[in-house]
């Protein structure tokens, strides 16, 4: 009989495949719409196996958080190592890099819908994971504006305008294609290629 319940190598993949299964599923249908049944047929094991790694549905719903906001924190700081010291530089960078995730997994945008969705305990929890990548941003903005690299403007505003426009990809389909706009890689290039010429012009010095 099994005593440990910590990971071994032989099913560390099981959790991984829980995982991608519960993001693409939450991500297409929202949280509530999917069960951990269906996440369970989906990976092929049973409701039991979920559960030996994640307590609750809220717990998975955490994990799968915790795993895009670990991923979007790689490629945020991977662009900004990569671009050079030029604020406005930096910024296409990051935009241009939190765009490569949304091209290559659309269920990715479909979880920051769901922060709108949710009861208020659980929106919180989602928000948790969301927000250190927010106030980065601020304060980075914050701290070249008053270094007089960057026009001098509310860095809340500023990343809350690129922030509704990532998530509004998610949140407002139906008013984006009423404007043109459609849901497919050429139209996310689009769309990213849009919000850099927008912060650019918004934000280089006078």
């Amino acid at each position: 009989m099994a005593t440990a319940m910590s990971p071994t190598s032989r099913d560390r993949p099981t959790r991984e495949r829980i995982l991608d299964a519960a993001l693409d599923l939450f991500g297409a249908r929202g949280v509530d719409a999917v069960s951990l049944d269906e996440i369970a047929r989906e990976v092929g094991v049973r409701k039991q196996t979920v559960l030996y790694w994640f307590a609750s549905k809220d717990d998975l719903v955490d994990a799968v958080l915790e795993t895009v906001a670990a991923e979007l924190v790689v490629v945020i700081d991977a662009a900004v190592r990569a671009a050079d010291d030029d604020p406005l530089d930096r910024i296409d960078a990051v935009v241009r890099a939190v765009f490569r995730p949304a091209v290559r997994r659309p269920a990715m945008l479909g979880l920051v819908r769901e922060v709108s969705r949710l009861p208020e305990p659980q929106a919180d929890r989602l928000r948790r994971h969301v927000q250190p990548l927010v106030d980065r941003a601020v304060d980075y903005l914050g701290v070249e504006m008053d270094r007089g690299r960057l026009r001098r403007a509310d860095p809340g505003l500023i990343a809350a305008l690129a922030y509704a426009t990532v998530t509004g990809i998610a949140t407002e389909p139906e008013a984006l294609s009423a404007a043109g706009w459609r849901a497919t890689p050429a139209g996310l290039r689009r769309l990213r290629d849009e919000l850099r010429a927008f912060l650019r012009a918004a934000l280089a010095p006078g």
